[in-house]
Parts: structure tokens; sequence; C-alpha cells
């Protein structure tokens, strides 16, 4: 990805501030909160949550529908707009989460149902190990040649049905293909045969099975099932942000003047009891770069405006290292006034903005548009820097536009609108052949067959191995130590102070005290250093992209594997495993890894380095999970193309 988020504080009057707050405290955010409400009791929802998707029109209807209402007047027409997308974000991002731990939970059935011992598939198929074993045998082999062999020569199969097994096997990797016929055959036999090689990495292994070690990785997966089933099902619905706090009296005075049913419903009493209610309004999004009008103040200082808000100005205060693409911000809008539209903002280095409220570092019990910092997020397509980076979006986008261009041309018979359609798009190709002038910065070229692979672990946050994929052997690894250098000390200092927070918070728990500790800002920089020389390392070695393991599922992954091995070393006590199993977790969760994987991404894209995700294997060392890491990402690039 080439888009990254830059942020600066919006400076303002009192009064000023004071406007926004009430607009965005006082009617943006109940306007969202509304409708997220109303959707959620909508008659369809229940049926648009099992088809995982709620038709886009839903959304404005809703929108015209409240935007009506006497108590959400008041508000800039464009916000409006602004309240319906983040509404659509909401349900969107809940609904993706249910689908994902859906198909993780089905992923995971499966893998029990397959995941059997020895004893049971011997049992089952009538076969003593020996028969199990050559059976196996025989039917890997038959799919490794289906692999290997090119698709002509799978017309030579005399049997219908082998020729289409055989079809269908093309391009696929050996596990895949074992999982795909396991589902399709019946035979019992065959399925358990499948069942053997799936459980042994599609080998068949020559020692006899550690039926300790079995029944410790299935009950890892039955943890894991368990998990998962328990978010889905204890998943609740989007509630909006409670400024008020008027949800937490609410479950306050039901917690004092009810009891619980059972266990369950004490714990969901007691977890609304205890999750602080966001305070913040909702933020509000500008989708368009120009509804950011950018302007020199009588001092010299940036400033910004926004549409709707043309009456408020806003000084801008950033840091140093990203003023250069705030003032970038307004030379484009300049060169584009000079030019009297000869050009066309969809060049704009500036892709989109949003205003939100951040808690003050020393808040206090002033008013809420004293203690908070107003803020400006932009969206920034660092391809749009360079001039060889804005010819590569310019020809991206002129690519796009003559197809949707050619194919309403080639409908036919068009109405008028969709004549204006055309010609409004026609008229943006003829503005991209006016690129803004840019300074030339050669992009950055890897070496196609070497990868960058970080995986993430327990004990050591991240690790790196640059990998030859012609060989698939690692070049080089760097552990944690190797990649912070002179730094690494930084790296033992945020450990210590993390567990001296924990400890603080545990303490303020029991004491029923005020439980936000802050880790300040030291977590943030060394994964900046971590990130910095992940980065160094791999176009040292001329990486082409760097690979970084899917975050969806790792500290369920992390929380199964440590639950399993707390079962599997204190056999029966619960409250000991339970101890146990608390230490390592505790040690896993301080560390922030999709924060560490963002400074990654971030730096990569400043670079020129694509990055891609991939789920991170399960087995083997921090190293070994690298670059396997690499190679799978390189798999599954192969697996796409041959589609």
């Amino acid at each position: 990805m080439s888009k990254i988020t830059i942020q600066c504080r919006l400076v303002a009057s009192e009064a000023t501030r004071q406007y926004l707050w009430h607009l965005m405290a006082d009617i943006y955010t109940p306007f969202v909160n509304e409708m997220l409400r109303q959707i959620r009791e909508d008659d369809n929802f229940e049926q648009w949550r099992q088809a995982g998707k709620i038709p886009a029109g839903v959304f404005e209807n809703y929108r015209k529908a409240l935007k009506t209402e006497s108590r959400f007047q008041g508000m800039p027409g464009r916000w409006y707009y602004a309240g319906r997308e983040e509404v659509k974000r909401i349900y969107k991002s809940w609904l993706a989460l249910r689908r994902r731990l859906r198909n993780q939970l089905s992923g995971q059935n499966r893998w029990l149902e397959v995941l059997q011992s020895d004893e049971t598939l011997m049992a089952v198929s009538g076969l003593d190990l020996p028969a199990l074993r050559a059976e196996s045998t025989k039917l890997m082999d038959l799919l490794s040649s289906q692999i290997a062999k090119p698709a002509k020569d799978s017309k030579k199969t005399n049997r219908k049905k082998g020729k289409k097994q055989a079809k269908q096997t093309q391009g696929k990797s050996l596990y895949q293909a074992l999982w795909d016929l396991y589902q399709e055959t019946e035979d019992i036999l065959q399925k358990c045969a499948i069942a053997y090689l799936l459980k042994n990495k599609s080998q068949v292994p020559d020692k006899p099975e550690d039926l300790e070690k079995f029944q410790h990785r299935r009950r890892k997966a039955e943890i894991r099932t368990e998990r998962i089933n328990e978010q889905l099902t204890k998943s609740r619905l989007p509630k909006g942000r409670d400024l008020t706090d008027e949800q937490w009296l609410e479950a306050l005075a039901i917690a004092t003047e009810q009891i619980p049913k059972d266990e369950t419903e004490a714990a969901i009493w007691q977890s609304r009891l205890l999750t602080d209610a966001d305070s913040l309004p909702f933020p509000v999004a500008y989708e368009t770069n120009e509804d950011l009008k950018w302007f020199l103040n009588g001092k010299g200082r940036l400033c910004v405006s926004f549409n709707g808000l043309s009456e408020h100005t806003f000084e801008i205060y950033c840091d140093q290292r990203q003023l250069h693409w705030f003032q970038r911000f307004l030379e484009d809008q300049q060169i584009k006034k000079d030019n009297k539209g000869e050009r066309s903002s969809s060049l704009f280095t500036l892709r989109s903005g949003r205003i939100l409220w951040k808690p003050h570092s020393e808040a206090s019990k002033s008013t809420p548009w004293t203690a908070n910092h107003l803020t400006l997020q932009c969206s920034v397509d660092t391809r749009l820097w360079t001039a060889e980076g804005t010819e590569q979006v310019r020809q991206e986008k002129a690519t796009s536009i003559a197809k949707i261009v050619a194919g309403t041309k080639a409908k036919g018979n068009l109405n008028q609108k969709q004549q204006d359609f055309i010609t409004k798009r026609e008229k943006t190709l003829e503005l991209l052949q006016n690129p803004f002038p840019r300074p030339s910065q050669p992009l950055y070229r890897g070496n196609p067959s070497i990868i960058a692979a970080v995986s993430f672990g327990l004990e050591k946050p991240a690790t790196l191995a640059i990998v030859d994929i012609v060989t698939s052997k690692a070049i080089t690894y760097r552990s944690i130590r190797q990649l912070l250098g002179q730094n690494y000390s930084l790296f033992t200092k945020h450990r210590l102070k993390q567990q001296q927070r924990a400890h603080q918070r545990h303490q303020n728990q029991k004491e029923s005290a005020e439980n936000r500790i802050s880790e300040g800002g030291l977590g943030e920089h060394v994964d900046s250093l971590i990130a910095k020389a992940i980065l160094e390392t791999a176009t040292e070695y001329g990486a082409s992209s760097v690979v970084l393991p899917e975050l969806g599922n790792i500290r369920e992954i992390i929380h199964a594997e440590i639950q399993a091995k707390a079962e599997r070393k204190i056999p029966g006590l619960k409250e000991k495993q339970d101890e146990y199993a608390a230490k390592f977790r505790a040690s896993v969760h301080r560390w922030s890894y999709g924060r560490l994987a963002q400074k990654i991404t971030t730096k990569a894209s400043l670079q020129g380095l694509e990055t891609e995700s991939i789920r991170q294997p399960l087995q083997g060392t921090s190293q070994e999970k690298a670059r396997n890491l690499a190679i799978a990402a390189y798999e599954s690039r192969t697996v796409v193309q041959r589609a």
C-alpha cells in the first residue's frame, strides 16, 4: 500500500473549539448513534446479518429521514454524508468480524474432524498402521504427480473422474489438494488416508505417534474452537458512543436492582460496568480533498478551513518531519488555482481528511473543548510526492477511467445522465495529461526473487528473514537484538516498564482505583526503531517486498497454545493452570503487534516497498516461521497467477 496517514493539531480560538465540540458532541454523534440504533432495530436486520451485508440504499434512506428531524439540524451538509459513511464503516467492520469468526470456527471444526489419533483412524478404516501408511503414500504420490503434471497432460487420463480430478488439482499445493479431496470424497478409506496425511503435514511419518503430544495438539485446537465460539456468541451489536454515561448508569441500575439469572449474565453486567465509555465524539470525515482549503495567515503560518465551516480557520501545528506534507497540500491547491482548472485534483497528494478530538495529556476537569485537542488526520499517497510516482498513479487512473468510459459507451442508447457521466470522465482524462510539477526521485526496484519476511512471537516481537525464493533458503536472519543494536537497551527498558505498569494496574484493580496508566511514547519509539532497521536491512539486500503475519487471529492462536501448555504442564489443577497461563498471556498482550505492523507498512510505503500479509505458520522457531512466511507469500502469488 502506498497510502499513509499523517496528523496535526488544529489550533483555533476557544469560541471556535467550543462551536466544533457542540456540533460534534451534541448533534453529529447523536445523529450517528441514532442511525446505528435504527438500523439494528430494522425488521430486516437479522436477514442482513445472516447475509453478512447491509444494502447501501439502507444507509442513505436513514440519512435522509434523520436529516429532517429538528434535533439534527444545524450541521454542515457534508457532515450528514460523513455520518452515513461512519455508520456504514462500523457495520461493515462488525459484519466482517463476525464473518471472519464464522470462517475460523468452520475451519477449526473441519480441522477437529480431521485431527484424529492413529488408533481412531485405524479403527474407522479397518486397516493396521502399515496398511494405512501404504494407502497414504499411494494417495500422496498420485496427487503429487497431478500437481507437477502440465494441464495438457491431464487430457491423457482415461477415466472421466480422473480427468476432472487432475484438472482441479492444477496450480494447488499438495496440502490444499488434500483438503479439497477430503471434502469431495465419500470413500471412508480414502478419507482416513487423507486425514493421516493432513495431520502429519502432507508426509508419511516413520515413527509411531506420541499419544501425549497428540492429545496436547488436539486440546489446543479444542481451546481455540471454544474461544472463537464464545467470541461469536458474545459479539455485541454496535451501539455508538455514550458521551453522557447514560448506558453506564442504566447498567448500574440493572445490576443494583436485579439478580442475574446465571454466571454468564453476571459477567455481562460486570463487563458493562467495568468498560470505560468513549467520552469523545465520532470523527468527521472529508472524503473529497477539495473540501479542505489551505492558506497562509498574516503571520505566515499554514492554516486550513473546511467546506461548511468556512467562517472558522485553524492553524496547523505538526511535527517538523510531517510539515513538508502539509506544505505540499498548499502547493497543489495553489498550482491548480493558478492554472485555472487545467489540472485534476485526482493527482493531489492529499487524498482525504478527518477531524477528531484527542485527550490532552494534562486533561483536567475543565470544559471538554479545553481538555481535549482538536486533530486533523490526512491520508496521503506517497507515490504522489515524486514525478516518477505521480506518473505511475496518472497512468493507473487514466487506464481505469478509459476502461469505464469505453464500457459505458458500449452499452449504446445512452440517456442524458450517462452522456454527462462520459463527458465528465473524458474531461478528467484530459486534465490528467497535465500532471503537477514534482521533484524527481527514481523508484525503488527490488529483486523479485528476494523477499523480506517478519515473524511475530511471544518472547521475540519481531524476527526478520531475507529469503531467496529461487533456492528457498534464507540469505540472512536478524533477531530483535541485532535489529536494534545499540538501542536494544530501550527494548529491555520498555519490557521492564510494561511489567511495572501491569503490576500497578493489578494493584489498582484490587483497590478499585483509577486504572488508566499510559505507557508513554517509549513503546512507539521502539517500534519505529524496529521498523526502520527492518526496512534498512530489506533495501540493503534488495528485497522486492516485505511480508507480515496476518493479525486477525494471532492472539487467539497464542492464547490456545499457552492454555494447552498450561494444561499439559499442570494437569488437573485449574487454578494453577490459569495462574501459569496468565503470566504468559500478560506478556503477549502487552506488545502491540498491530502498531509495529503499521510502522513497518508506513516506512515501507515511503521507501517504495510493497507489503503483503500471510497467515503465520504455527510450528517452528521464529526464524523458521519468518522464512516459511516468505515462501508462503511467494506460493500464494504463484497460485493467483495460475488462476
